[in-house]
């Protein structure tokens, strides 16, 4: 996979004007948060007769999905829509109660925030979690901030892969999505940025084994820091080249 990363850094920003704003997902790009819902997720799985392999093949289904996708995608599991609801509630009070522990942050993320804020970069953050989990959670790991807004699932006319919350993040800052830049994990979420017409560059994290990355015409980063420095923004030594 270095390989392949380091082939498209190389092209990266080549030609491109420095993007006016920066739009960031949260889980799973600034956040390591997936891993504490899969976490918790797989635990409360046990009890329904699902083994360790089952539980995380049902999680990964629910990776970058709105919370009424995610609902119909645990009823699947589940078996109805109200023990889908008691699942989700269950899973959010854990992912909660670990969150307020601790907040862990994806490689190279607060040392590139910082030195964007230090360039007076605009930043905001675009999530399918709800705005007061979502601002309480960046609050929590001192990144909260760094970002003029917050869009959240729960504030958006359409949630991702709909193009909805990126070109409404855009529209909050007065720009067209086209001089915005955009940074995501998922699936779901890059095809939100690039249809909106963000530059986007996706930095994948937890995904089903063997599945390839969509093929939507972005950008591939194994970092933070790494995804802007192929744009040009950023350089320096701090950037990795391979999965920390």
């Amino acid at each position: 996979m270095a390989l392949t990363i380091q082939s498209n850094l190389q092209w990266a920003g080549q030609g491109m004007e420095r993007p006016e704003a920066f739009l960031f997902d949260m889980d799973g790009l600034l956040l390591d948060s997936e891993r504490v819902y899969r976490d918790v997720a797989i635990e409360l799985m046990r009890p329904m007769g699902f083994d360790h392999a089952q539980a995380e093949a049902h999680f990964m289904t629910l990776v970058g999905n709105s919370g009424p996708e995610g609902l119909r995608r645990i009823a699947a599991f589940a078996g109805s829509r109200e023990r889908a609801v008691a699942f989700n509630d269950a899973m959010h009070a854990g992912v909660k109660a670990a969150l307020e522990a601790h907040v862990p942050l994806r490689p190279m993320v607060r040392e590139a925030l910082a030195a964007l804020a230090r360039q007076g970069a605009r930043m905001a953050v675009v999530t399918s979690t709800h705005g007061a989990n979502a601002r309480r959670h960046l609050a929590h790991s001192g990144l909260l901030d760094h970002f003029e807004f917050v869009v959240a699932g729960d504030e958006v006319r359409a949630n991702k892969p709909d193009p909805a919350p990126y070109l409404q993040a855009a529209e909050f800052f007065g720009m067209d999505p086209r001089h915005c830049a955009a940074f995501e994990d998922s699936d779901p979420g890059t095809t939100s940025a690039v249809t909106a017409g963000c530059h986007t560059t996706q930095i994948p994290d937890l995904r089903p084994i063997g599945q390839a990355l969509p093929n939507l015409g972005q950008r591939v980063a194994p970092n933070l820091w790494a995804a802007l420095e192929g744009l040009g923004v950023l350089k320096g030594s701090e950037s990795s080249l391979t999965q920390s």
